[in-house]
């Protein structure tokens, strides 16, 4: 059987270049090899609001900036089946029988909920609908049957608490046939593009740092944040020699360069390893690699921003097909909520007849 895959992103702002490299990137090569039984992406604006409550219209708002982003950046609407998260009622409720099956320790031991505390100043006031997200994303991945969920390594976690419901689960009911597929998160091969740093030198890429370049950023907003870019302190001097590691200019360069890019852009150099050096002995500066950065960025990004002016101007399309699609996600999610409750012995329609 062909897998079922399924990734999402919270619509808390537009899409950056860590998400693009981090998970968009695999799921448009993976829509293009066409490998697969079934392929969802979902707009997670539920778990947006478990810390955005009071800013409501930020988080409607850009629903359809992130389905704009999608369709952009190469996904294609008639192969995927993007969706809006608190359209699809069934995965409240499948969300409400897992937290009878997860302990409030287990979940604070996970560490992408211990970082994002931390982020969002929730030590001291947290809400229970943010410390219990993880098992409404184990909810969205289980409701399809899921097989494959395309992640960045923050979001391992949250796979490992999926497949520990599952455990729970059978554990707990014993169904007769398989109600839930063990997940499994498919990663990026390059390690830098499965949690690109910011370009401020943090280790992750983040709206809530104010350090990312966006997927919507135009020409002259690239050039701005790349030249700012955090490199070597202590390479003060072109003819000084530079540090690679933590330089957030190489950073990128790994993440997005191909040697045919050295062709275009830089035929001194034959490709990336050839610059490091160079870089390291001293005689290369800062400017000039940035210069070469940007060139890089500006051909990924160029054709992004041409089909997002065309989705623009069909806005209305896009709000359609994602009704259509959440309806269409609904239909599935409830088979499975039945098969659910058909295993827990509380399917009251059918007990009751």
């Amino acid at each position: 059987m062909k897998d079922i895959i399924l990734t999402g992103d919270r619509p808390t702002g537009n899409l950056h270049l860590g998400h693009y490299v981090g998970t968009v990137r695999n799921r448009v090569n993976i829509q293009n090899q066409g490998d697969y039984e079934k392929f969802y992406i979902m707009i997670a604006d539920t778990q947006a609001l478990t810390d955005n409550a009071d800013r409501v219209d930020k988080v409607k708002n850009n629903i359809i900036q992130i389905a704009i982003d999608y369709i952009s950046a190469g996904i294609d609407p008639s192969k995927v089946n993007i969706f809006i998260q608190s359209m699809v009622g069934e995965l409240h409720e499948f969300t409400t029988y897992f937290l009878n099956l997860v302990t409030l320790a287990r979940v604070q031991r996970n560490p992408t909920i211990k970082e994002e505390i931390k982020t969002r100043g929730f030590e001291k006031s947290l809400p229970m609908g943010f410390i219990t997200y993880p098992i409404s994303q184990a909810s969205d991945i289980l409701a399809f049957g899921t097989t494959i969920v395309p992640v960045g390594d923050d979001q391992l976690p949250m796979i490992e608490q999926a497949r520990e419901i599952v455990e729970a689960f059978n554990r707990t009911y014993t169904p007769s046939e398989e109600v839930f597929a063990m997940p499994k998160p498919f990663l990026s091969e390059d390690k830098i593009c499965r949690r690109l740093p910011g370009l401020d030198g943090k280790l992750k890429m983040s709206k809530s740092y104010g350090n990312a370049i966006y997927l919507c950023d135009n020409s002259d907003t690239v050039r701005q944040k790349v030249m700012s870019a955090y490199t070597d302190p202590d390479h003060i001097r072109v003819n000084d020699p530079g540090r690679v590691e933590g330089n957030m200019v190489f950073a990128y360069l790994d993440a997005f360069c191909k040697n045919e890019h050295f062709e275009r852009y830089m035929p001194e150099y034959e490709n990336l390893d050839e610059l490091k050096q160079h870089y390291k002995k001293g005689g290369l500066g800062d400017v000039k690699i940035k210069k070469f950065l940007i060139e890089v960025l500006e051909e990924l990004l160029t054709p992004i921003r041409q089909k997002r002016a065309e989705c623009l101007e069909h806005v209305d399309d896009i709000y359609n097909m994602l009704f259509e699609n959440s309806y269409t996600a609904s239909l599935e999610a409830k088979k499975r909520l039945e098969k659910m409750k058909d295993a827990m012995g509380i399917n009251y329609r059918k007990l009751l007849k």
